[in-house]
């Protein structure tokens, strides 16, 4: 019995934790989407306040893109299906890409 016991704990002590790696939002400046169609996507999909959805908006605006945030991998890809969907039943060309 105690044999089987030590290999579990050996099992168990082989499997270490990786650190998820993350990747951010990134969304890009046009010159037909709406400034508040922008800042209603931060909130509805990134969870933002509306200073920090318009301080991204502009930043967005004057810079052209704006990292608007940090994500693991399968969250990061599922927000920017919701922003790419949400934005073509809106009919706004709004460009969302994500990046390591």
């Amino acid at each position: 019995m105690e044999k089987k016991l030590n290999k579990i704990e050996e099992i168990q002590v082989q499997q270490k934790n990786t650190k998820p790696i993350f990747y951010k939002i990134i969304l890009l400046n046009d010159d037909f989407t709406t400034m508040d169609f922008v800042v209603k996507i931060l909130i509805m999909f990134l969870n933002k306040t509306i200073y920090q959805a318009n301080d991204l908006m502009l930043k967005v605006h004057h810079e052209g893109s704006a990292v608007c945030g940090i994500y693991p991998k399968d969250i990061a890809f599922t927000i920017q299906n919701k922003i790419f969907n949400y934005s073509r039943l809106n009919k706004q060309p709004l460009k969302c890409i994500v990046r390591q």
